[in-house]
Parts: structure tokens; sequence; C-alpha cells
């Protein structure tokens, strides 16, 4: 069994599976995913589009769905004599039903770290007590978790991978089939796989994008993530004219000038193709206090922990409006040496990610996950 609740999950989890049946063409998987994991060969208990929460107050309002989700998973689990179970990442829900399998002597494997570094230590000791084995795409997490006597690898980041293996579309054959004007940079928006962030969060970014689109002479192109229906951006933004492309994310990353991205995997995405980009991010009131209280972390964007220091602008809550967000981008805009700066520090994030192995973080991590299946 494989579970993952959101979109990026779909992705890795996609991955990992087209490797685990390399190594075992007849193995068989269900679990919590989306099309790109059912696509691979799982067979979907539930779609992540019933799973994609955002925050304490939206997990709230969902609490019986998710009582149901855990009692159909653990009932799978007893019914097909399931005995190891890999978690993607989605550690509110994750960590919580590892708890129920630890009682069913399933082996649990986690891939994809909670982000125990900005939670503090109590998930680490619940972690050390429930997983078998760590297996971690951020090198600081193998030290962190080597720290604290859990069995863990690091295998290099996917996202590696999937660029390099990646076909791009070249700019023109990008510019042509999406038939956008070739005398404008591309000035990207990336709003985010959930419904509620992007409501919260898309009308600024267009808003402070309209003007610099006018002011330095970019066109707008919105990357709409696989879940989301792009009916639901166009009136969002109140204008059928507006570019929504859903599919292309990569080619825009490498072809864009800029970015306006959403805090998440699509920072991390984006700062692999060293795009600059101004991060935002904004969540309920009292989602963004208690979390707050709780996180102890100087940045969210991943190419900014990553890099130990701020070489993108984070934008949160009520800093989330056009005012700021154009400020923030015409000012690294402006300045050619600020821009070429920050694409130089965020080629090291490349680096780091990069393991030493030959081979891809998801082949590694399928033959880690394959040993223990086949440990007795």
């Amino acid at each position: 069994m494989i579970i993952a609740g959101e979109v990026s999950g779909d992705l890795l989890g996609a991955n990992l599976i087209d490797e685990l049946k390399k190594l075992s063409p007849e193995l068989l998987i269900c679990g919590i995913g989306g099309d790109k994991m059912k696509n691979a060969g799982m067979e979907l208990i539930y779609h992540i589009n019933k799973m994609a929460f955002l925050g304490i107050t939206e997990i709230i309002k969902h609490l019986p769905l998710v009582r149901k989700v855990k009692a159909d998973i653990i009932k799978r689990v007893k019914a097909d004599r399931i005995n190891n179970v890999v978690l993607i990442d989605y550690p509110g829900f994750n960590l919580s039903i590892a708890k129920e399998m630890k009682k069913l002597n399933v082996n649990i494997i986690y891939y994809i770290s909670p982000q125990i570094w900005a939670w503090g230590a109590a998930r680490i000791k619940k972690i050390k007590r429930l997983v078998k084995k760590m297996i971690v795409v951020f090198p600081f997490e193998e030290v962190l978790y080597k720290e604290n006597s859990v069995n863990v690898e690091f295998v290099g980041h996917p996202l590696i991978d999937r660029i390099n293996d990646y076909r791009f579309l070249s700019k023109q054959e990008l510019y042509t089939q999406l038939q956008i004007d070739e005398g404008k940079e591309i000035l990207l928006l990336l709003p985010g796989s959930r419904v509620n962030e992007i409501v919260k969060i898309f009308p600024h970014c267009l808003k402070a994008a309209k003007k610099l689109a006018a002011d330095f002479n970019l066109q707008i192109v919105t990357a709409c993530a696989s879940n989301i229906d792009e009916n639901f951006i166009y009136q969002l933004s109140g204008s059928e004219n507006l570019k929504v492309v859903k599919g292309l994310t990569y080619d825009l990353m490498k072809h864009a000038k800029f970015g306006i991205v959403k805090s998440g995997t699509s920072t991390l995405e984006a700062a692999l193709f060293s795009l600059p980009m101004v991060i935002v991010y904004k969540t309920s009131s009292l989602t963004y206090l208690i979390g707050k209280k709780l996180v102890k972390l100087e940045s969210i964007g991943m190419a900014n922990i990553i890099s130990g220091e701020k070489v993108v602008p984070e934008l949160i809550q009520r800093d989330v409006n056009a005012e700021k967000i154009y400020n923030e981008c015409s000012r690294i805009l402006d300045d050619d040496t600020t821009c070429s700066s920050i694409k130089t520090k965020l080629e090291k994030v490349k680096e780091k990610l990069t393991p030493s192995h030959s081979e891809g973080a998801s082949a590694k991590a399928a033959k880690s996950i394959y040993a223990i299946m086949n440990e007795n």
C-alpha cells in the first residue's frame, strides 16, 4: 500500500511505482493517490481530490471524512494482509494512520519526510517509534535523523530525475503552441493546487502581475495544477483573456523571465530551473497563528531553506497583497545584477540535492523499499 495525499505526492508516488514495477512486475499496489499513481498501476481506494485539505480549520471541517478514510484503509490492510506500507509526506494523516498500522505489525516506510526540522522534535520521537525506515530527499534531513538514531537513507531528490528526463519544448515551440507574443517574456503565475489557497492568493497575484506586465513588457501565463479546473481560474480572474495552461509547467519554468509562486513543491521546482521569483503564501488566520507558534523556521520556501539564506523574497499572510507583490517583483526585475545573483544562488540548490550515486532517486528509493519487502 502507498498513501499520498497531495498532487506533489501523486507525482512522486507514480515515479516510485514505476521503479517498483521494474523490480517486481507482478507487484499489486493499492492506496491513496491521484491520476498519475493510478496510471502507473495502483488501485485507488481514495483519490487525492478528496484528501487535499489545507490547514487546521479546513481539516476540522473534514473530520468525518478523515475518520472514514482511515477506517477503510485499515480494513483493507487487514483484508488483504498487507504488510508493507509506504507513506509519502502528508504527515497529519500519515503519522496518524501509521499508529494504527503499527498495531498490525506492518512495515512502515516513510518516503519524503514530514518537515520535522520545521515542527520540532516531537515528531522525530513518533517517527522513531513507528517507522521502520525513513527515505529522505534532502541531505540535511539525513543528518538530523541520524543524530536521533532513526534508520534513514538519503536518495537524492526525485524532482531532479524528472527534470533530467523531461523532453522540453524549445522557447519557439512553447510560444507557438500557446499562441503568445514572441516579443514579450513570460511572467509565470503558479497559484497552487488547492482551491481554498488559490482563492486566497491568486487575485492578489494577478492584480500585481497585470501592473508588472505593463511596466516591464511581459505577458502573464498561469500554470494550472492537474487537479484544478482551468475554468475555476478563469472565473476567479473575471477574464477570458487570461492565458491558463495545464501540463506545460516545466516548459514554462524553463522559459519564463520571472515567477510569482505559491509556497510548496512548485517553489522548489522553480528553484531547480533557476527561475527568479517571489514566494507567496496565505492561509486562514487560525491556521497561521497556530503554525507561527509551532514552526521554528525563518523561511518557508525550500529554495531559501536549502540555501540557508533568503535568496528569494517571501510574502506571507497580510503581505500577500497586490502592492507588496508588485514592489518585490519590480525591485528584482528592475535590477539585472540582483536577478543574475538570484539565478546563480538557485543553481547551487540543484547541486545540493544531487546525490553522489548514479541512480535516480526514485530507483534508489524503490530498491530500498523492495529490500525491506523481501527481508523475511
